[in-house]
């Protein structure tokens, strides 16, 4: 896309689409190393889907005032200095703090035959699994052991050391010898999928047993896809953190960590602008020259950065000339997971004193974890975190796979396109409840009369995620199987032109963006750069390694 002469232009080093956490995490690095950096982010809100919103409520007392996380709810290691959680490197740099609630369980898992107590302490969780499955807590230990021995050298090398270029390995090899040396015997795993390293593990451990069931489960919840499709290292870090570093909630919820990015963004002088809609990528014989916002202003940069996903990046941001044809062709061809439905709820505690924070809970053993509705993920973070409701309610957040599919015949209404239909009409609100029935459901299994305490409702559809966090399809990212191929990394055919978020590592939860945002903004500066950061990282204690 060519530049217009007469435009209203700005001119800066670096600038980002979207103030997702890959974004911000890019972003605010990007500002610390004294790059000039804009994020530009359509919403009203910064956050991307893990935004955070509030919403009131008239009362004859005055409007009670609720907060709702809008995606993520599930944290480890953020106020663990030790922790390897790649966000909690990121804010010791930046010199940027979160408060945080540590509690134990983790959540709890409920089944048709029972519930799981989730522990990150390793002990107590086989002995809660045994009781389950009799003789699935030795086989689990067995999995453990070599998912530890893989997290083990992974957390030594903090996720703030990591680029996507060539200089990545000579520097690990200078800074993390040990680590690498514990590494090499491991690297095969490393390109294992869990299904592959649990077939090896507990090669007596059946497709159809109760702890295989379990696992994908785990798989499911951590990267939307089962054990034969997750790659290892994802649980390995996932089992190590929750074993080792610390099970906490954010104070302020998701909401709280947006904010710290977006402070430390603008301390180290970064800029975030919001309702600044991005029309398009400028392009120059295939080299980003910067960006047009909707209200046709410039901003002119060498560097661009896209938080927006693969396809709309490709589909939407670029023209199709910009790309090589078989680049374009394969990256919108990628296969994405699900959108999800969501269930904000304001509800009345009383009676609710030892209700717990998190639940996962699946409605039929016998249906597949990644069936849409039945598998149901619910958060109460009021437990820990009473401030984000008034004085004696809670919030309550569920959601559920859901696909784009079932709601294509609204999709132009929610663009203010004309069909003959709008999100107005009768039958989308009924397909929304309908839809919705089995979040209820999920919520009752916890607090049985929820449906008499609501105060306030709302929910959300695929198309709620499509318009307002301008996603394709309302999706939370790849589905690439760990058996079929690699997440793309950062980098496009296009020079200057980078890619943060979800759509570029393993993973949909909060590591794997803030680890995008990493390797991104490592591979835009200097060894001696990012060096001072790692030296500064060691010196504040927020790293593992000595």
């Amino acid at each position: 896309m060519a530049t217009s002469p007469n435009a209203i232009a700005t001119a800066t080093d670096i600038v980002i689409i979207g103030s997702g956490l890959g974004g911000l995490v890019a972003g605010a690095l990007l500002a610390r190393h004294g790059r000039r950096v804009i994020v530009c982010e359509s919403h009203t809100l910064p956050g991307g889907a893990a935004h955070a919103f509030t919403r009131e409520v008239p009362h004859a007392e005055g409007r009670r005032r609720f907060t709702f996380d809008s995606g993520p709810s599930f944290y480890c290691g953020l106020a663990d200095t030790a922790s390897a959680n790649p966000l909690t490197q990121v804010l010791a740099v930046l010199g940027e703090k979160l408060a945080a609630v540590p509690y134990e369980p983790f959540g709890y898992y409920h089944f048709p035959e029972g519930t799981l107590p989730v522990y990150g302490n390793a002990e107590k969780y086989r002995q809660a699994v045994e009781k389950f499955s009799p003789g699935a807590a030795a086989q689990l230990a067995q999995l453990e052991q070599r998912l530890l021995k893989i997290y083990a050298p992974l957390k030594t090398i903090p996720t703030l050391a990591l680029r996507a270029d060539w200089q990545l390995l000579p520097l690990l090899l200078r800074r993390y010898p040990g680590a690498i040396a514990q590494l090499l015997p491991l690297l095969p795993d490393l390109g294992r999928s869990m299904g592959q390293v649990m077939a090896q593990s507990i090669p007596d451990c059946e497709d159809n047993s109760w702890l295989k069931r379990l696992l994908d489960l785990e798989c499911f919840l951590l990267s939307g896809m089962k054990c034969e499709d997750t790659v290892a290292p994802e649980m390995a870090f996932m089992f190590g953190e929750r074993a080792e570093s610390v099970i906490d909630y954010p104070l302020g919820g998701s909401g709280a960590i947006v904010d710290a990015l977006v402070r430390g963004l603008q301390r180290w002088g970064g800029e975030l602008r919001l309702g600044a809609h991005v029309a398009k990528i400028m392009t120059e014989n295939r080299q980003a020259k910067g960006v047009v916002l909707k209200n046709g202003e410039q901003i002119t940069a060498p560097v661009v950065i896209s938080n927006a996903t693969i396809w709309d990046t490709y589909r939407h941001l670029l023209d199709p000339a910009d790309l090589p044809a078989r680049d374009r062709t394969e990256s919108l061809a990628t296969p994405t997971v699900d959108s999800f439905m969501h269930l904000h709820l304001g509800i009345r505690a009383d009676g609710l004193e030892d209700v717990k924070i998190h639940h996962v809970v699946v409605h039929d053993s016998d249906v597949d974890v990644t069936t849409p509705g039945n598998t149901c993920m619910v958060s109460i973070p009021t437990v820990l975190d009473p401030q984000q409701a008034p004085e004696g309610y809670h919030t309550v957040h569920a959601y559920t796979l859901e696909p784009y599919e079932n709601w294509e015949k609204w999709a132009n209404q929610a663009s203010g396109q004309a069909s003959g239909h709008n999100t107005r009409d009768e039958d989308y609100q009924q397909q929304k409840r309908d839809r919705a029935e089995t979040l209820f459901r999920a919520v009752e299994k916890i607090i049985p009369d929820v449906r008499d305490r609501i105060e306030i409702e709302m929910i959300g559809t695929p198309l709620t995620h499509s318009r307002y966090l301008r996603r394709y399809h309302g999706t939370y990212g790849p589905a690439i199987s760990a058996t079929q191929g690699r997440f793309p990394s950062c980098k496009t055919p296009i020079k200057g032109l980078y890619r943060v978020g979800d759509s570029t590592l393993p993973g949909i939860g909060v590591p794997a963006v803030a680890a995008s945002g990493i390797l991104c903004a490592n591979s835009l500066v200097t060894l001696k750069e990012s060096a001072g950061l790692l030296a500064l990282l060691e010196k504040s204690g927020a790293s593992s390694h000595g």
